[in-house]
């Protein structure tokens, strides 16, 4: 190449067949055979070569386009000849090692977009296996660990998905031998009937059924454990749920469904014809306590007792609706749970207003029939102000009595749920000879 950057002559390796013949390049300047991203680099390298001719040679990777649709990459060294001006390019064909690069770069590319759709197919699989209902474990027949499980298994199981993931499949369970137990989950996939493994859970002692069975993924087997909890085993289904969901709506006794606080989230048309409400969405997400006279003092001793034993059998409150209307009521509730998980809390509420009862219309006024007859048979004994007197201290009595049962002999409750201050139910409870003796009990 001349001073002008004139390709004077050119010689291009047999060897290399893929060049073709580019004889056409002499007489014509070597930029005009470079891509236009490579004309710069070309021209600041052969300027610094004509500046410092001494100085020590670094190659230079080109990129020649010839006849606007032939590319090709070129590694050249670039040397001044003693004594003249022209410059000697000698150059490496780089198309092998672009070839290989490129081959590497699909590489790469088809590696990535198997991850990607490995990445997708696991997502399927997790949502899909949290989305089941059915407790599932998968378990390496080989050393028995818990390869993955869902939720709904884990909260069965007494644990957390990551409590029980690599975990041994006979530690979650009571008495279970590692080997022995394997062995037995082995054997029942192996039967061409569905033969169910009987264990107890280590965590929370529920007796369950494994029903275990063999798949093959990627070469390797697996065994796949359905758990059916042995108290869960007679709900029947679609038939079942269809049944309840149809007694909820069609009972005559009105039925919430509420938080641990005492929220609403369901409640049948039962109750929303006891409360007055035209539809559910009136009394959905607000306090049940809002209908009851006492508000969160019936609320609170309904739910801690609810919680603390379970159930309870029956709690006399009014009902008060959204007109303001009051209807005497008998509660009973009972704190649910499945697997593990806190349901709420259920209420089934039944009006009781035409009951020829004294105990129908305000849970501390109830008054036992033999203290009636004591009373009645003063008459004649005493005046009518000593008979009012004495009967007016046997319903005191007899209402501090019931407060302080319903509430657990907490003396606070039970002196607001009577509208009396703290100091006045002590006075009370010393008059009656109630201080000490726990309620009455």
């Amino acid at each position: 190449m001349d001073e002008a950057g004139v390709v004077s002559g050119i010689s291009v390796n047999t060897e290399c067949p893929t060049l073709g013949c580019l004889d056409h390049w002499v007489g014509r300047p070597f930029a005009d055979f470079l891509t236009d991203e490579c004309v710069d680099k070309f021209e600041t390298r052969a300027r610094a070569l004509r500046e410092s001719p001494d100085a020590q040679v670094r190659p230079i990777e080109l990129n020649h386009i010839d006849n606007a649709k032939w590319e090709f990459p070129i590694r050249y060294t670039m040397h001044r000849i003693r004594g003249g001006e022209t410059v000697l390019l000698l150059g490496r064909d780089l198309q092998p090692f672009a070839e290989v690069q490129q081959r590497l770069v699909r590489e790469q590319m088809a590696r990535e977009r198997e991850q990607q759709r490995m990445r997708g197919i696991e997502t399927y699989f997790r949502v899909v296996l949290e989305a089941s209902e059915t407790p599932l474990v998968l378990v390496d027949p080989e050393g028995g660990k818990i390869r993955d499980l869902n939720t709904a298994a884990a909260q069965l199981l007494g644990s957390t998905v990551d409590g029980l993931s690599d975990s041994g499949i006979a530690q979650a369970f009571e008495g279970r031998r590692r080997t022995e137990f394997l062995e037995a989950l082995k054997g029942a996939a192996s039967t061409s009937e569905l033969k169910g493994i009987e264990a107890v859970a280590r965590r929370n002692g529920r007796v369950v059924t494994l029903l275990p069975e063999f798949f093959r993924a990627a070469g390797d087997l697996v065994l796949l454990c359905r758990v059916t909890a042995i108290d869960d085993q007679d709900v029947r289904g679609p038939e079942f749920t269809q049944s309840l969901a149809s007694l909820f709506a069609s009972t005559t006794d009105a039925i919430v469904l509420t938080d641990a606080k005492g929220v609403i989230r369901e409640a049948n048309e039962a109750f929303l014809v006891m409360t007055d409400a035209a539809q559910l969405r009136d009394v959905k997400d607000q306090s049940l306590g809002e209908f009851l006279m006492r508000g969160t003092v019936d609320l609170t001793l309904i739910l801690e007792n609810a919680i603390k034993t379970g159930r309870i059998r029956s709690y006399m409150a009014q009902i008060k609706s959204v007109v303001g209307t009051r209807l005497p009521v008998d509660i009973s509730a009972a704190h649910l749970r499945q697997r593990g998980g806190d349901l709420g809390i259920g209420l089934i509420i039944r009006d009781v207003s035409q009951e020829d009862t004294m105990a129908a219309a305000e849970p501390g006024s109830m008054v036992s029939q033999d203290a009636v007859k004591n009373v009645m048979d003063l008459v004649g004994t005493a005046s009518l102000k000593e008979l009012v007197s004495a009967t007016s201290d046997v319903v005191e009595k007899m209402c501090i009595e019931t407060a302080i049962q319903m509430t657990g002999n907490n003396r606070v409750a039970a002196a607001e749920m009577l509208g009396l201050s703290r100091q006045s139910l002590y006075v009370k409870l010393r008059k009656h000879g109630l201080l000490h003796s726990g309620g009455g009990d």
